[in-house]
């Protein structure tokens, strides 16, 4: 089954299967599957992943809650598990999560799993950029990763000042601090 929910920065598909939710995909999304695969679209069933993303793209959340699958391989498994852990407002890089994985993985292989994400937004692959903060490749585009970093960097904000509000089309606001980048100590002993 399967909805679309209108945004800011476009019209979203979810898709469940059963309870959890399986699929978060921007219009024009890198590798999505075919629609065939959603079911059928009702509206029926989506009202938690509908409210948390909007509360989300309002500045009044920074986690969810909510029954997620993505489905893939092993190891793009993995990488997703360590994205979801990247804390709201921060970022990483995905040659750090290439360290926390091991193996002899290279950032490019971290990058090609981290492309391969099912639930944008939810699972938040926005957070994840190049050595130096550089924004890199998004599946929903480098337009909305930057609207999504700037709309936690936002929310980070005090809420004193009413013109402060996100504009996902509007250059980013001077106000707003760049991320912060989450480093993991144990990989910064070992750098």
């Amino acid at each position: 089954m399967h909805t679309i929910l209108p945004t800011r920065l476009g019209e979203l598909t979810i898709v469940r299967d059963g309870e959890a939710i399986v699929g978060l995909y921007f219009p024009h999304h890198w590798y999505p599957p075919d629609p065939s695969t959603f079911g059928p679209r009702t509206e029926e069933g989506f009202g938690e992943v509908v409210t948390q993303l909007q509360e989300y793209l309002a500045g009044d959340r920074t986690e969810f809650d909510l029954p997620l699958d993505p489905r893939g391989s092993d190891l793009r498994r993995r990488v997703w598990r360590l994205v979801a852990e990247v804390p709201f407002g921060q970022t990483t890089t995905y040659g750090d999560l290439a360290r926390r994985l091991g193996h002899d993985l290279d950032p490019q292989q971290v990058g090609a799993a981290v492309g391969r994400n099912p639930l944008c937004i939810l699972v938040p692959c926005h957070r994840v950029v190049g050595s130096g903060g550089k924004l890199t490749g998004y599946a929903g585009g480098l337009r909305r990763k930057r609207a999504l970093l700037d709309l936690e960097q936002l929310t980070l904000l005090p809420r004193t000042d009413p013109d402060l509000q996100f504009q996902p089309d509007q250059p980013r606001t001077s106000a707003a601090a760049p991320p912060r980048t989450t480093v993991d100590p144990v990989v910064a002993q070992h750098s």
